[in-house]
């Protein structure tokens, strides 16, 4: 259970949380004495059906995060997993809305809501407003036997129903029309959630009722309340009870949602509040795939995102809402009402109706764009002298990977001689195999390498040195003449000269950093100056020694042990890498 909180007073969070609103939607005003979020009277808008809800604060973005045009007109928020007080939604309800054409109050249906709500109803009525009541009910996570008369929780899948209500509003539905909307939907609704644990509330003593490590708890309440039972699973085999619980019709004490063949769905993936993006977006590829392949459904809409949290629960909930007819025509089906405009912070939903109209699972050809490899030049070398100076290189940097590891444990995190390893022992093997059909054209062979380069060698060496290599063999290829010509010393000096500058653009690291550069650079500049490898590796090589008295500028080693373990002692690893390998070149040459 994650007990760490950034506020310790918990009325001073609600407070200022419930404030950023204003600052996030300039549309809305803030009662901080009553906690409610409201939006602000215009003028230019037209008289309206009020929608009105709330509920205890921790389940953000829910339920202030939908006040705003196209969804609720006002929120009133009770502390943390409590209900408001009559009073805050009594004055949200009379006070805070243009109630004219009548006010739809609709909380979740959770025993302190309905009371409170319901109350706050009756002090409308009595005031002379047409209001109507209901208490959202969609969670099947507790059968009917459970529930009893109290009946379903309010959970995620709820949110659609304010969605619903508030667009039909905004589209100037009748108060009864929106009553009956709200029935409506709840009646083709059914959710369920999941979670790995429950949450701790800040400023509150830490209670030991935790969910035991490799349990989960499903049907989980969005205030720690207990589900229908804990089990061991995989997510395909939790995901499978959870839709079992929504669709299982043939089951007594859940069938609360019916469907036949032919019947239309929106699935809503509801975060509970601490899931990552990453594992919610995996769940709902598996909830789709289910729903496809157990139970014939593709639902017409995806809607995943953060909804109703449960604090920073440790979960998710699925909701499906089977599509019905509202009778009320164009313009007020459920679809064209979850697709209407909102302008609310907690609504997500952002891809438009006419995209969905346009959905095709048909396979998108991909053009066929040429490989620079398959692009001949007329640059030539003799193959067997490539392999034969590549090899040798390649073959002195496999040995030192031992001096290299030691070197990187010292001053980095050790990976550096393995990965040049790695990336070695793979080109070597490229230029050994009779089928890779090595030719003698260099810049077809330098693309051939830079591939296995991209394929093996991770990190931050890895990525430098397949932008050196692909900025090489352009250099190379520009120097490309209509007749096939020799790719002598200058011709390879002039393409690693070009390639230099062309690292430049991506890494800041220049000779004197300590890094792999230091040794680069002088072998690339020597050998323009000199068309001499011999003296272009000793120039690597001298570089490589300089680095053992280098302060670290970049890389690793700023942040890793103490200077006094390795300076004038150690050089940089990636630096003498390179070096071994450029000096394994000269002496085969």
């Amino acid at each position: 259970m994650q007990t760490k909180h950034f506020f310790s007073d918990p009325n001073h969070l609600v407070l200022t949380a419930l404030h950023s609103l204003t600052l996030t939607n300039p549309s809305l005003a803030f009662d901080p004495e009553n906690k409610i979020i409201f939006r602000r009277p215009d003028a230019t808008t037209k008289s309206k059906v009020a929608i009105v809800s709330g509920g205890g604060s921790g389940h953000e973005p829910a339920f202030a995060g939908y006040v705003g045009k196209g969804l609720l007109d006002a929120s009133a928020a009770g502390t943390i997993f409590a209900s408001p007080a009559a009073e805050q939604v009594r004055k949200a309800a009379i006070d805070c809305v243009d109630n004219e054409k009548g006010v739809l109050i609709i909380p979740m249906n959770y025993t302190g809501d309905v009371l409170n709500f319901g109350m706050a109803a009756e002090k409308a009525r009595a005031a002379g407003i047409k209001t109507e009541f209901f208490a959202i009910n969609d969670d099947v996570g507790v059968g009917k036997k459970k529930g009893g008369k109290v009946g379903r929780r309010g959970i995620g899948g709820g949110i659609l129903i304010l969605k619903i209500v508030g667009a039909l509003a905004e589209a100037g539905g009748s108060l009864e029309e929106v009553y009956n909307a709200a029935r409506l939907a709840n009646a083709n609704l059914a959710s369920v959630g999941s979670s790995l644990e429950h949450v701790h509330i800040p400023g509150r003593a830490i209670q030991d009722d935790s969910v035991p490590e490799g349990e989960i708890e499903v049907g989980m309440g969005i205030h720690n309340e207990p589900g229908s039972h804990r089990v061991k699973a995989t997510l395909p085999e939790l995901v499978k009870t959870m839709l079992l619980q929504i669709l299982d019709h043939n089951d007594p004490d859940r069938a609360y949602l019916t469907h036949k063949p032919g019947d239309e769905f929106v699935l809503l993936i509801n975060n509970l509040g601490a899931v990552s993006t990453l594992e919610l977006s995996a769940i709902t590829d598996e909830v789709y795939r289910q729903l496809e392949r157990d139970h014939s459904i593709k639902p017409i809409r995806v809607i995943q995102g953060t909804f109703l949290t449960s604090l920073n629960g440790l979960g998710f909930s699925i909701s499906l809402l089977k599509l019905a007819d509202t009778g009320l025509g164009a313009g007020k089906s459920f679809l064209e009402l979850l697709d209407a405009p909102a302008e609310a912070v907690g609504w997500s939903a952002p891809i438009h109706a006419s995209t969905w109209a346009r959905r095709t699972d048909a396979p998108v050809e991909l053009k066929k764009t040429k490989l620079a490899e398959e692009n001949p030049s007329n640059l030539k070398l003799d193959p067997a002298v490539l392999k034969n100076v590549l090899g040798a290189g390649l073959k002195r940097v496999i040995d030192a990977e031992p001096l290299v590891t030691r070197y990187d444990t010292i001053v980095g995190d050790g990976d550096c001689g393995v990965g040049l390893k790695r990336g070695a022992e793979a080109i070597l093997s490229l230029l050994q195999d009779p089928s890779s059909k090595i030719t003698d054209d260099v810049v077809n062979a330098v693309n051939r390498i830079v591939t296995v380069v991209e394929n093996t060698m991770d990190g931050t060496s890895g990525a430098i040195y397949a932008i050196f290599l692909n900025a090489l063999a352009h250099g190379l290829r520009e120097q490309d003449s209509d007749t096939p010509a020799p790719a002598t010393a200058d011709v390879w000096s002039k393409a690693l000269s070009y390639s230099i500058k062309a690292l430049g653009k991506y890494t800041p690291a220049q000779p004197g950093d300590r890094t792999l550069i230091d040794a680069l650079v002088p072998f690339c500049n020597t050998l323009l100056e000199t068309k001499d490898v011999h003296a272009a590796a000793k120039a690597a090589q001298n570089g490589t020694e300089a680095t053992k008295s280098m302060k670290a500028s970049l890389g690793r080693s700023v942040y890793v042990g103490s200077e006094d373990e390795w300076v004038g002692k150690v050089p940089d690893p990636g630096a003498y890498g390179l070096s071994e390998f450029l000096t394994g070149i000269a002496e085969a040459v």
